[in-house]
Order: structure tokens, then C-alpha cells, then sequence
């Protein structure tokens, strides 16, 4: 890999491979004292967030320094950027001063692919943390690694993803990678929370949570992201709650076996109560976990080459 920038186009041989070495990272450093690999030593990882970021941000981080990089943060408000600097100039200025990698995210959809596209040359790959409404890749990997985790193979499965799914790069890097991987997806959302378009997608769409809910194998409920919405999308957050929520008593209708998903920062009580994001079908804080893995395997994909892990 040259670059990690969207799950779409991603063949289940690669998403395979990648959630393979997250699972022998994640073995490789189980019960060890000291949690670092030498794979990455003398890489230098840069991060670059133009929008607010804890989970993502912060598994990097650690990601990069577990396996022993240089990790260097750089927030938009603290950068040139404040000053003017454009995304171009930023990024030439991280790979001349020695990034083997950048991590962005932006709110503009397809600015990881512009910065791809200026960075090749100068041999710096780039992740892609979320761009805009477009893509989040590796959250979709983490997904599907906990989903693995729980599940076992995902071929033949099926999940369900529920709530804003208009406004969600994570569920549209899950649309990708869930069904590369075989699994089937079900969108559930009010009309108004659907992109256009969304009949071309290798989906099927329902309005009834209540009734997609016994049906499948996990649920991924997504974020209401108030901060891209202009204008009435439902009616009010209560009722959102009543049709679209993850309620205790919902949680009943879902097979034993099923999962619950949150890609976070969860909104309790409207989008998933408390009881059901605390409850043992839940694996919210496992994404988390094994975001960091998965990360890992990313750098190591896009930096290691044939070094060993050890």
C-alpha cells in the first residue's frame, strides 16, 4: 500500500491482510510488560487534524509510538494554517521537514486524495482520519476487526446501520469494506437522513428499526452530526429517540448473538441508552482497543516493507 485513503475500491485480500496483522500485533504485544516494537523505529508520523478528533487521534498516536515512530501532532488552530497557509503548502512543508506519513483529517471531502496526490512524489504516504462526509477507513476497519472478533467470519453476515447516515463518512467506508468483505448491509434511517443516490448502493434500505432488528447480526448506530446539519432533518431529538434509538427494550430484539456498535462520541439517551452502551452486547470500548491495532497495521503496511515485527 501507498497510501490508505478510502475503503471503496478496497478488495477483501487487502482488507484481509490488514486485519490479520492487527491480529498479530495485538497477540505479538499481549502480556507484554513494556507495549513497543521496534518495526517503525526512525519513521517519522505526522498528524494533522483540522476538525476535533479524541478517538482517532489519539489511537494514532499511540499507534505510531507503540511501534516505535516519531509521532508529531499538529492541530490546525496551533499551525500556520491560522495564519493562511494553504492545505498544499502545509503538507510540502511536513514532507520536507521529514514526514513518512501523514494522518489528516479535514472537513472538505476529498482533501486526503488531493494531499496523496502531492505527496507521492516526495515518497510521504498518506492516511486518511476522515474527510468531510466522504470516508473514514480505518474506522471501518476497526469495525469489521471487532466485528471478527465477536462474529467470526463476516461473510454471509448481516449489519445493520442505523441513524444519520446522510452526513456519515464512517458508514459509507463501512458500505465498502463490509460488503467487500461478504457481509450484507442494511441501511435503516428516516428518509430525510439518506443520501441520494442511495439506490446504487450494494444495500438494501429500511425506515423500521423495530423490524430490521431481529434480523441481523450486529447493529452500528452512528453519531447525529448536529454540526453538519442546516435546516430540520426530524422533528426533535425525542422523537428521533422514539423511532431510530437504541433502546433497552430494542436491545431485546436483536438475536442473542448480536453485536452493538457505536463509532463515537455516543449522544446517551438519544441516539443508544446508557444501559445498552454499558451492557455486555456492546463492544464500543473493543472498537477503541482495537482502533489501536488496526492502526498499527496500517503504518506497518504503508511504512514497515519487509522489516520484521518482533
Amino acid at each position: 500500500m501507498r497510501h490508505l485513503l478510502a475503503t471503496e475500491g478496497m478488495d477483501a485480500a487487502t482488507a484481509t491482510a490488514v486485519l490479520d496483522t492487527a491480529d498479530q500485533l495485538k497477540a505479538t504485544l499481549l502480556g507484554r510488560e513494556v507495549r513497543k516494537l521496534p518495526t517503525l523505529r526512525g519513521r517519522t508520523v505526522v498528524t494533522v487534524f483540522y476538525e476535533a478528533s479524541t478517538r482517532t487521534r489519539v489511537s494514532f498516536e499511540i499507534a505510531g509510538k507503540w511501534m516505535s515512530a516519531d509521532v508529531v501532532n499538529v492541530s490546525a488552530s496551533g499551525s500556520s494554517v491560522g495564519k493562511g497557509e494553504s492545505l498544499r503548502d502545509t503538507a510540502l512543508t511536513l514532507a520536507a521537514a521529514g514526514a513518512d506519513c501523514v494522518i489528516v483529517r479535514h472537513p472538505a471531502s476529498g482533501a486526503a486524495h488531493r494531499l496523496a496526490g502531492w505527496l507521492t512524489e516526495a515518497g510521504t504516504s498518506v492516511v486518511n482520519a476522515g474527510d468531510g462526509m466522504h470516508e473514514h477507513p480505518t474506522q471501518a476497519l476497526l469495525d469489521a476487526a471487532t466485528l471478527r472478533e465477536r462474529l467470526g467470519a463476516l461473510d454471509g453476515r448481516r449489519v445493520a446501520i442505523v441513524g444519520d447516515v446522510l452526513h456519515s463518512r464512517v458508514a459509507r467506508s463501512n458500505v465498502h469494506l463490509l460488503t467487500a468483505l461478504g457481509a450484507e448491509v442494511v441501511l435503516v434511517a428516516p428518509p430525510t437522513l439518506l443520501p441520494s443516490g442511495v439506490d446504487r448502493w450494494p444495500v438494501t434500505v429500511s425506515h423500521s428499526l423495530d423490524a430490521v432488528l431481529p434480523t441481523v447480526d450486529a447493529v452500528m448506530m452512528l453519531r447525529v452530526q448536529a454540526e453538519r446539519m442546516h435546516g430540520g432533518y426530524f422533528p426533535s431529538a425525542r422523537e428521533y429517540s422514539i423511532a431510530y434509538g437504541l433502546s433497552e427494550a430494542r436491545l431485546g430484539l436483536l438475536p442473542e448473538h448480536a453485536v452493538v456498535l457505536h463509532p463515537g462520541p455516543m449522544l446517551r439517551g438519544m441516539e443508544i441508552a446508557s444501559a445498552v452502551a454499558d451492557s455486555p452486547r456492546a463492544a464500543i470500548t473493543e472498537q477503541v482497543a482495537n482502533g489501536v491495532h488496526v492502526r498499527m497495521a496500517v503504518l506497518y503496511h504503508l511504512l514497515a516493507h519487509e522489516e520484521e515485527m518482533a
